[in-house]
């Protein structure tokens, strides 16, 4: 190293961010951009070894505030690597972006110059940019006096720090100086010394010890250590050998302290470790010994075989596995956590990944008679799910929406997913949502908690061990939430086809493909799903059967089920056509065909006890039968039965008449009500319910379908307060209120008071009740047929038993549209009613209902209330006509 070194009065400058080279440091960088290739073109490489440019430290304006003047600046991207005489090692690469041309930068006032020790020149491929690599060495100290621009690069005005050769003669006689020489080699020494022992090296450093001066050796130590950015420019700036000298001093302390407590820490470890150590060697051993026994061991096949099954995933998540496999062969069974990481891995391994069921050709015309062979009824819905099948016909890799079938339960909504899984040939796996809170159902449990598990959705891919499988989330209107989570939003993720490429279960940790996946989604009520889900769905609405669809699905479905379910036949028992619409009629009321099947399935029973009874045995088919006397005598006194030719002259149907009933038990009605007791409805409720001024028949539509809802009002002495029974909702209060209102406001016109501002309700209370008051009743859909019990109970005349109604009304008397007109219709049809009174704005929804309900009923359309009181009582409304209104 040059002992005097004479700058030139300008230097090119090459910046480094958040990084210093000190004198004596020799340093490595790889320029790349086009400013720092030119500097290095026109200062080094074309001046061979005579160049010399300034290395300045430059550092962000979000870093520090402002003291020193800023300019804007913009640098290509040059990599450091750094080395010093004491030690060579890597830096972190160091970077003026390009990108951000107006970023600002402090550039700090004093620099190093350097000299290149090496060049060489490359060209990147298929770019062609030129890049250099050059190794530069820090030689002296120097400040800056102004900061220019030379073509694309900075050039320095500068000038020397460094002492001359008297002036650091005289400080070399300084005895502060020579004490802290003293104490900087002894402390340089002491942590050679353990460097020494611990990497078996030192005996150059030693050397440097000897021959360098000690202010240019602080330089050189300080440069090997890695230390914070503003400690490098604090010895940058330590001008006074002295108090450079004080800082090496005190960097070098703290350094040997460090290695010393890591010294310190890693004794202890190794410790502690000699016990596992000497256990995991024992156990090494055993192994080998059960090798050359010829001992197979199990848990080493099971991993060999976990790891081939491994070959199948991704090669992102076989990454994530294969990493826990090798933690996974460190462990030894007894060890804490193992039994869970390899269930983990178990689970990752058996999870269909890439594996999808092959699907069938489809053949919309198969399709379509497999919907109706399961099916009956359902146009609509049919028709959609063959649209459907249709789409990923021709685009078999189709985003196709989630359906969602929501109706009152008994509809077959279950069976309907069943069926577009056959129809596309996929699996089916069905996923129950009734009651969930927990949102690790959905999501996974994370592996940190004890009895984690994947979420439910991972559990079932698991289970059909295929990846495109039609999932049934079953009840999706019945999550709740509480402190566990929300379900139903973790769903969100789940339904969206832009996300559920990535579905990221907690407990797997890794993202999983849900895209593949068919989702059909079923509720009762679309109510309760939030409506960020229910957007992300296609809602199918299933309202219900016909008396005269429920007699057809009794007749092809429910019947076979119901006599193979109870081990009969056609042989034993038949229901004839008139007795199922019987109990459709009498016995069931419901929008589905589940009490239907019950009510059937308790007539197969009352059967099955008489057949067992007469201890008739069934023949199978094409098997010949003995004679029963022919069988007694083989079974007598324990003799072994033996086999009997019978000759072919004998008529089969003779014989096997033998073990068959004479006749078929056929269901009449003594039969059904002794079964099922007494009817449980008839024609005739309306009409008695109806009997007596004050109560009115209205439709109201609820989870279980349509309903007929009768509402009965009385008045009694009292102080003209209102009584409302039958454990209602807001709503419904609400429109009661309004009802007695409007009532009350038109007492005159309608001819209920004597005059015109009396008081309808002076010295009587009203009470209105709501029968069945077990059953919770809320709804806007009350106020046209709360009004018409009101005016009945006033006027003293009677509604119309064969006419029921529904539709809210204002307070101005206007009749409001409401929902559930086919529930609702249904409901009228299925209780006998005659004539419906809709709101006229209603009047678009009578498309969806079956014709052959619309040709039994009268449908009478209201657009006030006026209207609706003209349709409701016999004869129309006689006090009409002295109405002003």
């Amino acid at each position: 190293m040059a002992e005097s070194i004479e700058l030139p009065s300008r230097l090119a400058i090459l910046p480094f961010r958040n990084k210093v080279l000190l004198p004596g440091a020799i340093i490595r960088i790889r320029c790349t951009s086009p400013s720092s290739v030119k500097l290095v073109e026109q200062e080094l490489w074309q001046r061979e070894e005579k160049g010399l440019i300034g290395i300045l430290p430059v550092r962000d304006a979000a870093e520090i505030k402002p003291v020193t003047p800023v300019m804007s600046q913009g640098e290509g991207t040059d990599s450091i690597d750094q080395s010093s005489k004491v030690r060579s090692g890597s830096s972190d690469s160091h970077k003026l972006d390009v990108k951000n041309q107006h970023d600002v930068v402090h550039w700090h006032n004093r620099g190093v110059a350097a000299r290149a020790l090496h060049l060489s020149r490359g060209v990147e491929k298929p770019s062609g940019r030129v890049t250099y690599i050059v190794v530069l060495e820090g030689l002296c100290r120097f400040s800056v006096q102004e900061l220019s621009t030379r073509g694309t690069y900075h050039t320095a005005r500068i000038s020397s720090l460094e002492m001359t050769k008297t002036e650091m003669e005289q400080v070399e006689q300084d005895p502060d100086f020579i004490m802290l020489s003293r104490q900087f080699k002894a402390t340089a020494m002491e942590l050679i010394s353990v460097l020494e022992q611990k990497q078996k090296t030192g005996g150059r450093t030693k050397v440097l010890l000897e021959t360098v001066p000690v202010h240019k050796l602080a330089d050189i130590f300080v440069a090997s250590f890695e230390i914070s950015f503003e400690e490098q420019l604090s010895m940058l700036d330590s001008v006074d050998p002295k108090v450079r000298l004080s800082k090496a001093t005190e960097l070098v302390d703290r350094h040997l302290q460090s290695i010393r407590v890591a010294e310190k820490i890693t004794q202890k470890v190794e410790g502690q470790l000699s016990k596992s150590q000497k256990e995991f060697l024992l156990r090494q051993q055993m192994r080998a010994i059960k090798e050359e026994l010829g001992d197979n061991d199990d848990d080493e096949d099971d991993l060999a075989a976990m790891e081939r099954k491994m070959q199948r995933m991704p090669q992102n998540i076989w990454k994530h596995a294969h990493r826990e496999l090798r933690r996974l062969k460190k462990m030894q069974p007894q060890q804490p956590g193992y039994n869970s990481s390899r269930a983990y891995l178990e689970l990752l391994a058996d999870l269909p990944w890439q594996k999808a069921s092959k699907e069938l050709e489809l053949d919309l015309r198969a399709a379509q008679e497999r919907l109706d062979s399961d099916h009956y009824g359902l146009v609509k819905v049919k028709q959609r799910i063959i649209e459907y099948l249709a789409v990923r016909k021709l685009k078999p890799d189709a985003r196709g929406p989630v359906l969602c079938f929501v109706g009152p339960p008994g509809v077959g909504k279950t069976s309907l997913a069943s069926s577009i899984a056959a129809a596309l040939g996929r699996k089916f796996v069905r996923i129950s949502l009734g009651g969930v809170k927990d949102e690790a159902d959905i999501r996974g449990h994370r592996r940190t908690y004890i009895g984690s598990m994947p979420g439910r959705l991972i559990d079932g891919l698991k289970k059909v061990a295929v990846c495109n499988p039609v999932m049934l989330l079953d009840e999706i209107d019945k999550t709740g939430s509480d402190v566990r989570g929300d379900p139903a939003s973790a769903l969100l993720e789940v339904l969206d086809p832009e996300q559920n490429k990535t579905f990221n279960d907690h407990y797997l940790n890794v993202p999983f493909d849900l895209s593949k996946v068919i989702f059909v989604a079923t509720a009762n009520r679309a109510q309760p799903i939030p409506p960020p889900l229910l957007d992300r769905m296609e809602v199918i609405e299933l309202p219900g059967y016909t008396p005269e669809e429920k007699l057809k699905i009794a007749m092809r479905h429910l019947i076979p089920r119901v006599l193979d379910q109870h081990g009969l036949s056609s042989e034993f028992l038949q229901i004839p056509e008139g007795m199922v619409q019987l109990v459709i009629q009498q016995y069931t009321r419901e929008a589905g065909v589940r009490n239907l099947e019950r009510n059937l399935a308790a007539l197969a029973r009352a059967a099955a006890v008489r057949v067992a009874e007469q201890e008739v045995v069934p023949l199978n088919k094409g098997v010949q039968g003995l004679s029963a006397p022919l069988l007694e005598n083989r079974l007598a006194d324990g003799a072994e039965v033996e086999m009997e030719v019978i000759p072919m002259g004998v008529n089969n149907r003779d014989i096997s008449s033998t073990f068959r009933i004479t006749s078929p038990l056929v269901v009449d009605e003594a039969m059904i009500e002794k079964v099922l007791g007494p009817p449980k409805f008839d024609g005739r409720e309306a009409a008695d319910r109806v009997a007596n001024p004050g109560v009115s028949v209205g439709l109201v539509w609820t989870t279980f379908g349509g309903e007929v809802q009768y509402v009965e009002a009385t008045a009694m002495v009292g102080k003209g307060e209102l009584h409302l029974t039958g454990q209602l909702g807001d709503v419904i209060k609400e429109s009661a209120q309004i009802a007695l209102t409007w009532v009350r406001a038109r007492a005159a016109e309608l001819r209920l008071a004597a005059a015109e501002g009396s008081n309808l309700l002076e010295g009587r209370d009203i009470h209105i009740h709501f029968p069945a008051g077990a059953v919770p009743k809320d709804g806007p859909s009350a106020g046209v047929t709360l009004v018409t019990a009101l005016v009945s109970l006033f006027s003293q005349k009677r509604v119309r038993s064969d006419t029921a109604m529904t539709g809210e009304m204002t307070l101005r008397g206007l009749v409001l549209p409401v929902g559930g007109i086919k529930d609702k219709i249904l409901a009228a049809h299925r209780c006998g009613i005659k004539r419906v009174i809709l709101p006229e704005r209603n009047m678009k929804d009578l498309v969806e209902v079956p014709s052959s309900v619309l040709a039994n009923l009268e449908i009478l359309l209201a657009k006030r209330m006026e209207d609706v009181l003209e349709q409701a009582f016999d004869g129309g409304c006689p006090w009409r006509q002295h109405s002003k209104l």
